[in-house]
């Protein structure tokens, strides 16, 4: 209370006082005990009153000690009881609170923790999956404002959650594992992972990438192999130990054969080693062949069918033949795809062989195109022409799905040139992969084109002098590749004469209960080139359940995870949405508890938490040891703090029930001897 507010209450004694002396003594000749009792009342009830007015602030300063916290997380999975180390848990938990000296330094916080922290102080040892780095993490977020030590009593087997290995504590945390269990360590390899590609070329190569995790003490040597029946295409060896405890082989492997080539992965197991199931992969691949022969036909000489020949032998699987209309034309059934190069009347002959052998074609108009006749003789466009030139740019369309190839440039290039005219198309399947733009007009007419579906298909390109793109591009960019790739894959686009499967499924036929059930999947365009933008959805059927899902993209694939199912039989379907194109498949979840997979407590996990926590591991049997370390480090000293609680007087409810007390009891006395 400042001397500001003293100053103002000594006047309201005096006020209260002399307020009460005149209305009770001053000339009152008769003064009595009541009278002195009047008196008091009045002056109390009068100061009260004026006491409230000044409204005085009381400040109040109280002391209390702040003991750092001490937070036991217990490892409630059934690995504990599987392991025989229930008693062992009860024990330090026993030794811990009974500790007299840790009770009067720390405040002790019990945490249970399974698959999730929870808020309990009676272990069962029941959890089917443990997610330490969860639990930690849990822990970490509530306890950031004041020094906390937390022990880590678990025999480190996670089975599920990111890696609490690489755990980092808060600033004013630190986490002081303790080990249960049998610590003695079995050494294993593992093939943790395998990444192949669904299809290959024939007579490329394709990439495999394994990837190989040992879990020990010593150095060990073994081999990496791959297997094709009993041969074996792949050996590489492989040293590892406790430090460089990983390895990455990669390698391309030949694809000679046509067809589903089936291959084994496989790491040598070591001679001592328990756990052989995850040293072998099996994987298959889809060779296909893209061989083709192509065949351009024109009626006379352009630098345009140089510049095709030039950019689809680019790839060497790929032979572009060029005939013109008096050479023999009588083998088109031996090749793969016919270029027709500005087609006019003498073209009949042709167009009715492509009709008969139901062979698809790439269709080049220009300004020497008769459009009569090819008016006449296909049913997939029309023009409505004159005989005047038109220059015509590319705008590329952005809806186009068929296929995936990079940004071109094109629409920067020199225009191409044809008749003047509107392009009508008459096929429901037509894909336009560029529109026409005339003068600064952009226009919904196809410049470059694919009509029909499934093995029959046709492309049209509406415009000569494509050999200034090719040379754009290489001015562009020192290279031809951006045109050549395109002009590749148009033509892998219309050659395509079997159908593949564009969705594949990779899963297992069955897993285990309590094990994250994961499926990937590949979708790819009509070229079977990987596509990005998919939108794949999984319905998932058991019982009278159904559970739906989104696929998404990760590492250049689809997952889903549908994570912990019960045990029993599950058929599913995956759809891709934009095509309606559609795979099924059925697993089954087998009974299985991984928490029982354990046959050791994981110490150098343990160890790697603690040096990222600057601490050490400590064991049953080094409780005094732990408890020294805690009560000799100056962080976790207990801290008195001082509190101080400045209150207005006005607040103080009970002062105003004085007051009206006071006035009562005035009243009644008053009343009572008839002076009212």
């Amino acid at each position: 209370m400042n001397i500001s507010t003293i100053i103002l209450i000594a006047p309201a004694i005096i006020i209260a006082l002399g307020f009460a002396f005149f209305q009770y003594l001053f000339k009152n000749k008769n003064k009595s005990r009541e009278t002195y009792i009047y008196l008091a009342l009045r002056f109390l009830s009068v100061f009260i009153l004026l006491l409230l007015l000044i409204n005085p602030k009381i400040t109040s300063t109280t002391y209390e000690l702040q003991k750092p916290n001490l937070i036991l997380a217990v490892d409630d999975s059934e690995s504990i009881a599987h392991l025989e180390q229930a008693d062992t848990v009860q024990n330090i938990l026993e030794e811990l609170k009974s500790n007299e000296i840790i009770q009067e330094r720390f405040e002790l916080i019990q945490y249970n923790f399974g698959n999730e922290l929870l808020n309990s102080t009676t272990p069962e040892f029941k959890a089917t999956q443990t997610n330490i780095s969860a639990s930690l993490e849990a822990v970490k977020e509530f306890s950031r404002k004041k020094p906390t030590a937390v022990l880590l009593i678990s025999d480190g087997n996670q089975s599920t959650g990111r890696d609490f290995r690489y755990f980092k504590p808060g600033n004013n945390q630190e986490i002081y594992p303790v080990v249960v269990g049998d610590t003695t360590q079995y050494s294993d390899l593992e093939l943790s992972q395998l990444n192949v590609n669904t299809y290959a070329f024939l007579n490329n190569r394709f990439p495999v990438e394994a990837f190989i995790s040992y879990s020990g003490e010593e150095q060990v040597d073994s081999k990496f192999i791959i297997r094709s029946g009993e041969n074996v295409i792949l050996s590489e060896e492989i040293s590892l130990d406790s430090e460089d405890n990983s390895a990455v082989i990669r390698a391309e492997l030949p694809a000679s054969s046509l067809g589903v080539l089936s291959y084994e992965a496989e790491i040598i197991p070591l001679e001592n080693e328990k756990n052989k199931a995850n040293n072998t992969v099996q994987f298959a691949v889809e060779v296909i062949d893209e061989r083709s022969k192509i065949l351009l036909i024109s009626a006379a000489p352009h630098p345009d069918i140089g510049t095709f020949k030039k950019s689809i032998e680019t790839n060497k699987q790929r032979q572009l033949d060029i005939k013109y209309l008096e050479d023999d034309l009588s083998n088109l059934e031996e090749y793969q795809l016919i270029i027709l190069y500005q087609p006019a009347s003498g073209f009949t002959p042709v167009f009715e062989d492509l009709e008969e052998n139901n062979q698809n074609y790439l269709l080049v108009s220009g300004t020497q195109t008769n459009w009569n006749f090819l008016n006449r003789i296909q049913d997939f466009v029309k023009k409505d022409f004159a005989n005047q030139l038109q220059e015509i740019f590319a705008v590329k369309n952005p809806n186009f799905n068929q296929f995936q190839f990079e940004e071109t440039g094109f629409s920067e290039f020199p225009p191409l040139e044809d008749k003047f005219g509107n392009i009508s198309v008459q096929n429901n399947n037509f894909e336009s992969i560029y529109f026409q733009e005339i003068e600064n007009l952009g226009t919904s007419q196809p410049l470059m084109g694919i009509a029909g579906e499934g093995q029959n298909k046709y492309a049209f390109i509406f415009g000569e002098n494509i050999w200034r793109w090719r040379s754009n591009t290489y001015l562009e960019n020192k290279s031809f590749e951006k045109f050549d790739n395109f002009i590749g894959k148009l033509v892998q686009n219309i050659t395509s004469t079997q159908q593949r499967e564009r969705l594949t499924i990779d899963y297992n036929s069955f897993y285990y209960e309590n094990e994250a059930i994961k499926l990937t999947a590949n979708f790819f365009d009509q070229n079977y080139q990987f596509d990005p933008n998919a939108d794949l959805v999984i319905a998932v059927e058991y019982s009278e359940e159904r559970i739906e899902s989104q696929l998404v993209l990760k590492h250049n694939g689809y997952e889903v995870d549908l994570g912990n199912l019960p045990a029993g039989k599950y058929d599913f379907k995956i759809t891709e949405t934009g095509s309606q194109i559609a795979r099924s498949g059925s697993f089954e979840v087998i009974a299985y508890n991984i928490e029982q997979q354990f046959i050791s407590a994981n110490k150098n996990a343990m160890e790697a938490l603690a040096e990222n926590s600057g601490t050490q591991v400590h064991y049953q049997n080094q409780l005094q040891q732990l408890s020294n370390a805690l009560l000799s480090n100056d962080k976790y000293k207990p801290v008195q703090k001082s509190r101080q609680k400045i209150v207005p007087l006005i607040d103080w409810y009970y002062l105003l029930f004085l007051l009206v007390l006071i006035l009562a009891a005035e009243w009644f006395f008053r009343k009572y001897k008839g002076l009212i």
